[in-house]
């Protein structure tokens, strides 16, 4: 092979590589979230969970990326271990769905049929139709849908450059050599295994092999062995995106390598047994695209069915190389539901950012809650509860923000680029709110401390007072978690009555004051727990508010506001009569 054919070769080989990314790329954002959620919901049994695996991974061509999502499925709790084990196993199967795409390649025959069965026949077809999606058509399905198919034009492309590139090596003594080396199944294995780890695709690797099959040097012999150690290549991706993960993530990877490792040995066992018995006279046969189709396939469904019924034995020998550590303080795992390896899908990220902010939000309302309690009855266990998880909340915000920032730099749908911004609006007066818990808290344990008490008046106005924060409270979080607009309708116009209510608190406290009735030091309590209890309210109104523009599409909070009660849109008055007379103040 000369200089330009060594050329035409790497030129071949980075189109297929480009176009096999390409392709996958535009598979999983057309599926969105659908095939993550799922792979995490829909792995009851043991059947189900390989037909899931094999489903999933033959739509995204690749096992590599299935068993990284099944990394982060674990690491964050989604799934157990035991679930992931059968779709791993699917997932070797679903992958060969690849070499069978690129076996048309070999088809032979003059026929037209036949002719445009051929990928470089069909190949140009799909390119044409591709461009037309991408560049004149803006629905994003149609431009996701040009995305796999221009990805698989240029693929084959690449596949037939290639194939022409490497032909010429037939008639070199050295290549036919090296390939004779492989059909000792040790060199043969470790060649498929290393040259797979390094392009992290079992998928490309077999279709490069099906490339040097075009120069009839590869036979039986030599394929055999370099299948089998590609299964074991593929491993590496998830060996990789374990590290840093939780040990049930490692556990996945572990499953993975000893899987593809005891099929490899197990299946070279019993072949070549076999071959020295009876000698199997293909072995020196030349091979074809289809053939190394057939023995990938082959493998992958007999290391399924033998290992199958030892999924047990698998999780227990994953525990075995795995093993647990001494026991560790518990802590909340919900943060690990952003896991990285879930912005390679950013409709998956977006929903999984949805759950943690959902949690965020009920934990807000318990925080809350918890602090209004103190006020009536104090516990020094309750108010301890109270600082925990405002510090929790805090976390919440700093790891949402983060995450969210992050994913926002990758290509998103219009509506998960809504809800990132709502929630990213959002997190911010949950935050706040539980600021202002832990405020009423330590007012309530300087109550505690220092024996202070409100008069039985000022007891009665501030149960009225926490009553209606309570219920901003559950109809503000209601409406974000349910994303419930009529729920959301209700905020303001109890707003508006609590600010009432502040109000007329603290002038009856100022003329108690004046009374003699009530001291300095109570007086700044409950100046101090009023005003909290009054922008726990302001920040129900934004979440509101903000479920409520979500629903327009624009995010103008204030001119929202004013038009509400100028124009008395969704009959403001109304309600807002009707929560007076629901929380009026005792005389």
């Amino acid at each position: 092979m000369d200089f330009f054919g060594v050329m035409q070769l790497i030129g071949g080989l980075c189109l297929f590589l480009f176009g096999m990314e390409t392709m996958g790329d535009g598979l999983k954002r057309a599926s969105g979230s659908k095939l993550e959620e799922i792979l995490g919901k829909l792995t009851s049994s043991v059947p189900k969970g390989v037909l899931l695996g094999a489903a999933v991974t033959a739509v995204i061509q690749s096992s590599s990326a299935t068993t990284v999502m099944l990394v982060g499925f674990v690491n964050s709790g989604l799934m157990q271990l035991r679930q992931a084990i059968p779709v791993i196993m699917g997932a070797n199967i679903g992958t060969t769905a690849t070499a069978w795409i690129l076996s048309l390649s070999g088809l032979q025959g003059d026929s037209f049929l036949v002719q445009m069965l051929k990928p470089m026949s069909f190949s140009p077809i799909l390119a044409a139709i591709a461009i037309v999606f991408m560049m004149f058509m803006k629905n994003e399905k149609k431009y996701n849908i040009g995305m796999v198919l221009i990805g698989f034009a240029v693929l084959m492309y690449g596949m037939d450059i290639m194939s022409s590139a490497v032909k010429p090596l037939a008639d070199v003594p050295e290549f036919v050599s090296i390939l004779t080396m492989f059909s000792n199944p040790v060199l043969g294995v470790a060649a498929g295994a290393v040259f797979t780890a390094a392009i992290q695709s079992s998928s490309a690797s077999v279709g490069i092999l099906q490339a040097l099959c075009r120069t009839g040097a590869l036979t039986f012999a030599t394929t055999i062995p370099v299948i089998m150690g590609q299964n074991i290549g593929t491993c590496i991706t998830a060996i990789l995106s374990s590290i840093g993960a939780n040990k049930g993530a490692k556990r996945v990877a572990a499953v993975h390598l000893s899987f593809n490792l005891i099929g490899t040995v197990l299946f070279l066992i019993v072949f070549y047994t076999a071959n020295a018995l009876v000698g199997f006279h293909f072995m020196n046969s030349v091979v074809g695209p289809a053939d190394i189709a057939v023995v990938h396939s082959l493998f992958n469904v007999a290391s399924t069915a033998v290992l199958l019924p030892f999924t047990g034995a698998l999780e227990k020998l994953a525990n075995l190389v795995v093993k647990d550590a001494p026991e560790e303080k518990r802590r909340d795992t919900t943060l690990n539901l952003l896991d990285d390896r879930f912005l390679e899908n950013p409709g998956f990220a977006t929903s999984q950012c949805r759950t943690v902010a959902v949690k965020m939000a009920n934990l807000t309302r318990d925080c809350i809650f918890a602090a209004m309690k103190l006020v009536t009855v104090f516990d020094r266990d309750q108010c301890d509860y109270v600082y925990l998880l405002e510090e929790k909340i805090d976390r919440y915000e700093d790891a949402l923000g983060a995450y969210i920032v992050r994913l926002s730099r990758e290509e998103l749908n219009e509506k998960d680029s809504k809800m990132l911004t709502v929630i990213l609006h959002n997190i911010g007066d949950l935050e706040r709110i539980t600021d202002h818990a832990r405020n009423i808290a330590e007012s309530a344990e300087e109550m505690e401390k220092k024996k202070l008490s409100f008069s039985p008046k000022a007891q009665a106005e501030v149960a009225v007072f926490m009553d209606a924060v309570q219920e901003i409270v559950n109809l503000a979080v209601d409406a974000f978690t349910e994303n419930d607009l009529q729920k959301a309708k209700e905020v303001e116009p109890l707003e508006d009555v609590i600010d009432i209510i502040h109000a007329e608190v603290k002038n009856r406290h100022v003329q108690r004051l004046q009374d003699g009735i009530c001291t300095i030091e109570q007086g700044f309590v409950l100046s101090d727990l009023g005003t909290n209890l009054e922008r726990v309210a302001d920040h129900c109104s934004n979440l509101a508010v903000c479920v409520i523009e979500q629903e327009k599409g624009d995010f103008d909070m204030h001119h929202y506001l004013e038009d509400i009660k100028k124009y008395d849109t969704d009959g403001f008055e109304e309600k807002m009569k009707k929560y007076d007379e629901k929380y009026t103040l005792p005389a």
